[in-house]
């Protein structure tokens, strides 16, 4: 380690950019790749919720709040389980809790199985098909004493699985075969049972829509029997109305609540009446009060008050990110002060009280529970009770803060916006002479979004002396539906374009060195990156995580979640052919890093591996990296640690002009070494 950091001197060295000592290494950063994967509150009022282990090959075990502050969180999944549902191969919604009865989704089998908190002993509830029959998003019926759940059904076909809504039993010791209730659409999500009356809510879209494009919110009523007597549609049946509802939810007294797009583009809380038929607003504003949903199991909002008599609603909204409180009487919304910049899950725990997963640019990601004044307009208390990097405070003097930044695309008068993280170390700097590289990220969906929150695999860079950006490109979530859908048969174009674009302004700004801009990305941002190396001259090196290089042969094989979403995106089969970076190959210029698992069932591992051998054939720099027992995204924290140190040292031989500062044995590039 350089003296100054261990002596802990104020002065800062000189020292090229990239080249910069730091202890937030590899193996720091893959040990901070925990995740929260869906919360809930247990009946004692303490919080339950899935956390993915990379240390563990990536296990998702649920784990419980400890009894008492200082105390121990308590493990509930028994070793030889995994919580985590495959549906839609994204998954979420992997569990539910009642009281202390926990119904979850087994990884490795899919079936459902019931367990009590303490019990090692989980019991199947569902048939052992195999991996084939998978559940999602279930929730307990109270009056008919069984478990909802979203079942998708591969055993007839795997490319084209019978998504359904089903019950199952929970109380008969022998295990049964489910009971149908809801079918006949292409997807189902959200079932939501009235606490008060035998009926249920939900969201159903159909092909070729991803649920944000459109969808409907139904409502249906149960018989004496338990089946689905009879159905209405609430939001997302008038052909003049083009709207996804999403996130319904019952209050405690059964009034509906959901969120919708309609005819302002944004996602807003809205409420139902049975009476009319109507359905108004609480709170309209040009932000969004939730997100696309990928997973399974979102929750952006919840009732406060002891059987919703306060009539307020915690909740949260984006385009600059606030939490609040909706008071539905007035129709007004009021922040909440907390130190949150960024939320995506809300659960409510009590009369003033509620767990919140979010994260700011010094706070990694975490879920903390949030105690609220009497008149629950202020926050007075908030304490972690979980973080994906417990230890990250020891690193805080290298943290690089994100700067908000607005740039003109190539569209007159258009803009798209990005999260720029300047280089950052304690104990060095660049020369006035010098300019940063840069890395350009580009993120998946590609209907998803960059957030300006502490990641350490951000900070591993710029703690060396590179500068970052995170784009959200045209098609970004997190804007509208206007800005959303800018990608609508332009993806391998709007994408490109501003990505080179927030490259060129930070260049013109003066942040960074122009002859040194590097991109990379996972998945869909894996083919934006592609695409930026085939179709444009900015960037002198890439680096690509199981992304698509082919998109004809995405399209072919193709989950049917997205199976018609590629075609959104690109349009007609020309534009499949000109904007897969496989098929002009020749106009690579620079080198290219290639990361892939080789159990990816989203985009096949022979994407990497044609781009690879086209890339060495035309005499390019190549690497290509595949792990065995990966799937669409690294969970285990040697190849998380591999990932990021082969990267550094790729960019930085190729393009970066420093030796890297750690001590990392390069792989083998192609047509370099």
């Amino acid at each position: 380690m350089h003296p100054r950091i261990a002596s802990g001197a104020t002065g800062k060295s000189t020292a090229p950019y990239g080249s910069w000592e730091s202890p937030i290494s590899a193996a720091v950063v893959s040990a901070a790749g925990r995740t929260a994967e869906g919360f809930a509150i247990a009946g004692d009022g303490r919080l339950v919720w899935v956390e993915t282990r990379p240390e563990d090959g990536g296990r998702a075990v649920l784990v419980k709040e400890a009894a008492g502050p200082g105390g121990k969180a308590l493990d509930v999944t028994p070793q030889g389980f995994a919580v985590r549902s495959l549906a839609q191969e994204y998954g979420g919604g992997a569990f539910a809790v009642q009281g202390d009865t926990v119904v979850f989704s087994n990884y490795t089998d899919q079936r459902l199985y019931r367990q009590t908190i303490g019990d090692n002993s989980p019991l199947p509830l569902t048939p052992d098909y195999g991996p084939v029959v998978r559940y999602a998003d279930g929730v307990f019926d109270p009056h008919f004493h069984r478990f909802v759940t979203i079942m998708e059904d591969h055993r007839h076909n795997s490319s084209n699985p019978i998504t359904t809504i089903v019950a199952v039993g929970i109380s008969d010791p022998d295990v049964k075969e489910y009971t149908m209730l809801v079918s006949g659409n292409d997807f189902y999500a959200f079932p939501r049972i009235d606490p008060t009356k035998k009926r249920m809510a939900w969201i159903e879209w159909s092909n070729p829509n991803m649920s944000w494009d459109k969808s409907q919110l139904w409502v249906g009523y149960f018989n004496e029997k338990g089946e689905i007597k009879e159905k209405i549609c609430v939001a997302g049946g008038d052909p003049t109305i083009v709207e996804s509802p999403t996130e319904p939810k019952w209050s405690s007294k059964g009034e509906l609540f959901f969120i919708t797009d309609r005819r302002s583009g944004f996602w807003n809380i809205y409420k139902w009446d049975e009476h009319s038929r109507a359905v108004t607003p609480l709170h309209s504003l040009d932000a969004e009060f939730s997100k696309p949903m990928w997973i399974f199991g979102v929750s952006s909002y919840g009732f406060l008050g002891i059987d919703d008599t306060s009539h307020k609603i915690v909740c949260s909204y984006r385009m600059e990110s606030h939490v609040g409180v909706l008071d539905q009487d007035s129709e007004s919304f009021l922040k909440i002060d907390i130190p949150f910049s960024s939320v995506t899950n809300i659960v409510v725990s009590g009369d003033r009280s509620f767990y919140i997963e979010g994260a700011s640019a010094t706070l990694p990601v975490s879920i903390a529970k949030v105690t609220l004044d009497e008149k629950r307009t202020m926050a007075t208390d908030f304490s972690i009770v979980w973080s994906s990097s417990e230890d990250v405070a020891q690193y805080e003097s290298y943290f690089s803060l994100p700067e908000f930044v607005e740039f003109p695309n190539v569209i007159n008068g258009q803009h798209a916006y990005a999260y720029f993280y300047a280089p950052y170390n304690n104990f060095f700097q660049g020369s006035s002479d010098e300019k940063p590289p840069l890395l350009v990220r580009t993120h998946g969906g590609p209907t998803d979004e960059a957030r300006g929150v502490l990641d350490l695999s951000v900070q591993y860079w710029t703690s060396r002396g590179w500068a970052f950006v995170d784009v959200n490109y045209g098609g970004s979530s997190g804007y509208g539906r206007e800005f959303r859908e800018r990608l609508l048969a332009q993806w391998g174009v709007v994408d490109v374009n501003d990505c080179c674009s927030c490259a060129a302004f930070l260049v013109e700004t003066g942040r960074v060195d122009g002859q040194r801009l590097c991109v990379t990305g996972e998945s869909a941002g894996g083919f934006t990156t592609l695409a930026c190396l085939a179709f444009r001259q900015t960037f002198k090196a890439g680096s690509s995580l199981y992304g698509i290089a082919d998109l004809a042969s995405l399209r072919a094989g193709m989950h049917k979640f997205e199976a018609y979403y590629i075609d959104n995106l690109v349009g007609n089969k020309q534009a499949y052919f000109e904007r897969s970076p496989i098929n002009f190959v020749e106009n690579f210029s620079c080198p290219v890093i290639l990361f892939q698992g080789l159990e990816d069932t989203v985009v096949s591992p022979d994407q990497a591996t044609k781009i690879y051998k086209a890339i060495k054939d035309k005499g390019l720099p190549v690497a290509l990296v595949e792990y065995e027992g990966e799937q669409h995204g690294f969970r285990k924290a040697e190849n998380i640690k591999f990932t990021l140190e082969q990267e550094m040292v790729f960019l930085a031989r190729l393009v970066g002009e420093f030796k890297v500062p750690d001590d990392i044995t390069p792989i083998k590039i192609e047509n370099f070494d």
